[in-house]
């Protein structure tokens, strides 16, 4: 995925989570879920784009 969509997509989930969580609360089941799923989208751009950034400013 390119890092440009990974980012609109975690933006979009983060304003998801945020209106669930004014709604619903923090601990239901559904913001529970929004959080994991971001976390899921968080992870991948770590994985796909922070690591690189890393690699190539020790070089």
């Amino acid at each position: 995925m390119l890092k440009q969509d990974l980012i609109v997509l975690i933006e979009k989930k983060r304003a998801e989570l945020i209106q669930v969580a004014v709604t619903n609360g923090l601990t239901s089941s559904i913001a529970i879920r929004y959080s994991q799923e971001l976390d899921h989208l968080l992870n991948e751009y770590n994985r796909n784009h922070i690591k690189k950034t890393r690699q190539v400013a020790s070089l």
